[in-house]
């Protein structure tokens, strides 16, 4: 059930349609479009379809969610910058996460701005608007994860000119605020649910504000609140942990999901990522791919009794299914060796149908244990949902005597969350949480944080890096932004 529409909205893109005709059309503009119910609908789905783009969930956003991490490389030039650590801002993939989330972000605030005016059915007209507050928030949080403080813009912006356009960066503070506020609002408009498991993953639900309120609460280092958030999911009734994790892959909306990009496998809705990550076959054709598994992390999973690695029976023309990865055999080097294998459907020359999972209840349940143990250290509730998680993927349970201290058990949900959510691309933003974690709390330590893998492969601790370079498209346009420090 994958029925995104595109509509051409041209104030919302800020540039009309490329149309031919020898007849003047007649130009759309917030006072002539926003009239009635169907074009609230029509302005929330393009809010809903820029989550599609190329610099978002389309590919990029995992890209930088993953190359600078120790779970993936590449020799493909395309993600250099990205394996070794040497991003600029003139990137490509800089520009594109930038361009593409304030893109999401204009369409929401256009939704935000017009459709309260508009005379139709309250209840949906609330939903509409929580939903946008969904939408505007998850591309802020991405923006301050990657960039620290950003421009602000609460508005729809409809005119290119300097005075509009140019906007002082807000402080990472005032955007997280901004986050916490539009999640509220998320939270307090939206929908219980819309009848149907699928219904529930493509739209915005109470739930799926909950969820993102736990990891944007985690991030912040708010152990009791991302505590509340998490168990608002677990405990709704709504989400069930696939019994298998093989299962989960690739995404459809199932019982596990919680939000997911939804994909139609066409030139106006396919997913480009799956074709760069899969060797030939099925693969469209044989080069470099991005996000290779290290030889490090398959090491570091129990490839013998992890279900979540071990080899499954299955023998796929991609090669030998490991759940997570898919062990090519190819003569040629491109294709031979691990791949990622969580998106697995015939790519359709970079029109993938597949889905993209933006939360999943599985890392809602890892959140929960972590905020948990650091706000009370080992306990029985936080145990259960580690346990959970593990026992899914065949693994023994623990007891708290085997996670006896606040460190013992720490370290056992970093190596849950790195198992089970690899190359969903929040590894690096997870290293980067545990980095801001040990500078904040001293007593607090991870084994790996994104210092110890800037050190590894710049050679020295440079927090800088801790954060991405404003793209230097924005510094050009942009009269009043100022560069991250470093760059």
């Amino acid at each position: 059930m994958k029925r995104l529409i595109i509509f051409c909205i041209p104030f919302l893109f800020l540039a009309s349609c490329n149309v031919l005709d020898k007849q003047p059309l007649p130009s759309i503009t917030p006072e002539n479009f926003f009239k009635t119910a169907d074009d609230a609908e029509a302005a929330l789905t393009a809010a809903y379809d820029a989550l599609q783009q190329t610099g978002v969930y389309g590919q990029d956003l995992n890209v930088v969610g993953e190359m600078p991490s120790d779970n993936v490389t590449s020799s493909n030039g395309d993600v250099n910058a990205m394996e070794r650590l040497i991003w600029t801002p003139l990137t490509s993939q800089m520009n594109n996460t930038f361009q593409h989330a304030y893109i999401g972000i204009n369409r929401a605030n256009a939704v935000l701005q017009y459709v309260p005016a508009i005379q139709m059915d309250t209840t949906r007209r609330n939903q509409i608007l929580g939903e946008a507050h969904f939408l505007r928030a998850l591309h802020y949080f991405n923006l301050v994860r990657m960039y620290g403080g950003v421009p602000l813009r609460l508005e729809p912006t409809e005119s290119g000119d300097a005075g509009v356009v140019s906007l002082a960066k807000a402080t990472a503070d005032q955007v997280y605020a901004q986050v916490i506020t539009d999640l509220q609002q998320a939270e307090a408009l939206t929908a219980k649910g819309f009848g149907s498991q699928a219904a529930n993953r493509i739209r915005i639900i109470k739930t799926a504000a909950n969820a993102l309120q736990a990891r944007v609460y985690l991030t912040r280092r708010q152990w009791n609140e991302a505590t509340i958030a998490a168990n608002k999911v677990i405990t709704s009734g709504l989400y069930q942990l696939s019994p298998s994790f093989n299962a989960l892959f690739p995404p459809d909306n199932n019982a596990e999901s919680i939000v997911e990009v939804q994909f139609a496998g066409n030139a106006d809705g396919g997913f480009i990522l799956p074709d760069l990550l899969l060797p030939s076959p099925p693969a469209t054709y044989s080069f470099p791919k991005f996000n290779i598994p290290t030889a490090e992390l398959i090491q570091y999973a129990d490839t013998l009794n992890d279900l979540r690695w071990k080899f499954t029976g299955e023998i796929t023309s991609a090669g030998r299914n490991h759940a997570s990865f898919v062990m090519g055999t190819s003569s040629n080097a491109n294709d031979s060796g691990p791949f990622v294998y969580k998106w697995r459907s015939n790519p359709n020359a970079f029109n993938s149908p597949d889905n993209y999972y933006v939360l999943r209840l599985a890392d809602v349940m890892l959140m929960f244990a972590e905020a948990s143990n650091e706000q009370n250290g080992p306990n029985q509730d936080a145990l259960t949902q580690l346990n959970t998680i593990r026992t899914r993927a065949g693994l023994p349970a623990l007891t708290l005597a085997n996670l006896a201290t606040k460190q013992a058990f720490r370290d056992e949900v970093d190596r849950q969350r790195r198992l089970e959510l690899a190359f969903e691309g929040e590894r690096w933003f997870d290293l980067l949480r545990y980095a801001r974690h040990t500078q904040a709390d001293a007593g607090a330590t991870h084994k790996v944080t994104a210092l110890d893998i800037i050190e590894q492969i710049r050679g020295n601790r440079d927090v800088n890096y801790l954060l991405f370079p404003i793209p230097q498209s924005e510094i050009n346009n942009n009269a009043l932004i100022q560069q991250n420090p470093g760059y």
